[in-house]
């Protein structure tokens, strides 16, 4: 198994800090060290893949590197108890598709403790819709409702409707029952945003509040947050009482320009999301949502299908802001 070819995808660094993209054949044996080697089947692109793509360095230090933060394979080979040869899988965040050949590949050979069984209720295809982007979905919506979150409560609000975590949530929020208001500024997404589940699009502008004030009028019970910045600070200060907001991007902005008035009077509650590090029972047990609760009837409309060798143009459709939905990449 050593010596087998296989296609991957592979950014090269230039001397003139220029990246190129090509797809090689690897061999098996150039993959790093690990317990089980994956032949993929599907993956999905996200927004760390297109940094990767560009030399980003803070998210991948090393050159040549294979991108691709998701995969959804079988195990080829095991050299773990806790999976077979055979098994369905999936492996997502970690150091996957950063510091380590990723899933733009045909194989991945990671750590047996990165890996999750294919919850029942799911397909490779599907868990690759979802992808890390609807797993970070489905962990913001998760915190709300253990806060108390529920329909009755009132509306939620969606930032960065249109990337890959804004539709997943807003897909979800629509299975659970919740009424939706998706925030975006692509027009030409207005349609497809209700179509999956928003009840509701308002403008980007709409929710950037300049007017100073500390507090806005109470509008909506739960904020799912990708962007950061004066976004979420608006966001914030329109929950109502006992209201709260999960947040898990900064597309716009690591800086929040707000005070302490939203939680102190409104008894508001801000939830940090990383999907990176997730302990492996709430991972397991957030995949096992999206497999059941979560799972969204119309999952197959979220996605778009796209060949190894389409990667490159849409990596570069994600850095110039102009991709909106979910990227599928069928491998076998």
């Amino acid at each position: 198994m050593e010596n087998k070819t296989f296609k991957a995808l592979q950014i090269s660094e230039k001397s003139d800090k220029q990246y190129d993209i090509e797809i090689i054949q690897r061999q098996v044996s150039d993959l790093p060290a690990g317990e089980v080697l994956i032949r993929v089947h599907y993956s999905a692109l996200n927004y760390k893949d297109a940094l990767s793509s560009v030399g980003n360095k803070g998210v991948t230090r090393n050159y040549p590197h294979t991108p691709g933060i998701d995969a959804a394979g079988i195990v080829e080979e095991s050299q773990s108890s806790d999976f077979k040869v055979g098994d369905e899988v999936i492996v997502t965040s970690y150091d996957l598709g950063m510091n380590t050949s990723g899933g733009l590949s045909e194989y991945i050979r990671v750590p047996a403790r990165w890996i999750v069984a294919m919850p029942a209720g799911l397909s490779m295809r599907e868990a690759m819709i979802n992808g890390t982007a609807g797993f970070t979905a489905a962990s913001c919506i998760n915190a709300l409702i253990n806060n108390g979150l529920s329909p009755e409560k009132g509306k939620v609000l969606v930032t960065g409707s249109t990337g890959g975590v804004g539709i997943l949530a807003v897909a979800i929020l629509k299975k659970l029952g919740f009424k939706v208001t998706a925030v975006t500024g692509k027009p030409e997404a207005h349609e497809f945003l209700l179509k999956v589940g928003a009840t509701e699009i308002v403008s980007r502008e709409a929710m950037d509040d300049k007017s100073g004030r500390p507090m806005l009028k109470s509008v909506y019970a739960g904020v799912v947050d990708t962007v950061g910045g004066n976004i979420l600070a608006t966001a914030l200060k329109s929950l109502t009482y006992g209201g709260a907001a999960a947040i898990c991007g900064l597309v716009a902005s690591p800086d929040l320009p707000t005070s302490v008035l939203p939680f102190i009077l409104r008894g508001n509650t801000l939830f940090g999301i990383d999907s990176a590090e997730c302990p492996m029972p709430l991972r397991q047990e957030i995949w096992k949502k999206l497999a059941t609760d979560f799972k969204p009837a119309d999952l197959e409309l979220l996605a778009t299908e796209i060949t190894l060798e389409e990667v490159p143009q849409k990596l570069n459709l994600i850095l110039q802001g102009g991709a909106w939905g979910k990227s599928l990449i069928k491998l076998f």
